[in-house]
């Protein structure tokens, strides 16, 4: 279980395998600029990305929470909304939900395809859904421990994936 809280979250798990070669697959319930100003240099690495984000008709909060006011008073929104869109035009196959999103998935791979790390639960690509900015306490968030476990998880992420509807390329629509 991650506390997503001090030494204990979601980024200092992801982090250390956003790596070149290795892919990410993440379904997330919401989207914030400032998430992705955090890990950008990562993210830029990665060799392919798989993103599921919530019907076009729920806000992503793309702008944040009330946590995200002083990223956001830094003025820099507009360059990194530019920066996020390159990122999603060159690397990223994106696809809708059909409503919301109820919990967050992250899978990242190794260049054999292997999951590497597996993190399911209640997070988002956000600052506070990966532990940047205070989150609710409440939030119940688990890492894979164990190759098979990954392999697993791993394995219904894709089944989610190959259920939704949604273009095979890359989509900057969002």
């Amino acid at each position: 279980l991650v506390k997503n809280a001090g030494a204990d979250r979601v980024v200092d798990l992801l982090r250390p395998h956003l790596k070149p070669g290795n892919g990410l697959r993440c379904i997330t319930p919401s989207f914030s600029l400032f998430a992705f100003a955090e890990l950008h240099k990562f993210l830029s690495a990665l060799d392919r990305v798989q993103l599921v984000l919530p019907h076009e008709d729920i806000d992503i909060n793309l702008l944040g929470t009330k946590n995200d006011r002083k990223s956001r008073n830094q003025l820099q929104t507009r360059w990194l909304a530019k920066q996020c869109a390159s990122w999603v035009r060159d690397k990223v196959d994106l696809r809708q939900a059909p409503g919301p999103v109820p919990q967050g998935a992250a899978v990242i791979s190794n260049t054999e395809n292997g999951p590497e790390q597996v993190v399911l639960g209640s997070f988002a690509f956000s600052t506070d859904g990966l532990g940047l900015t205070p989150c609710n306490p409440l939030n119940l968030i688990q890492a894979s421990e164990t190759s098979a476990e990954a392999k697993q998880l791993a394995q219904w992420l894709d089944q989610q994936w190959a259920a939704l509807q949604g273009p095979e390329s890359n989509n900057s629509d969002r």
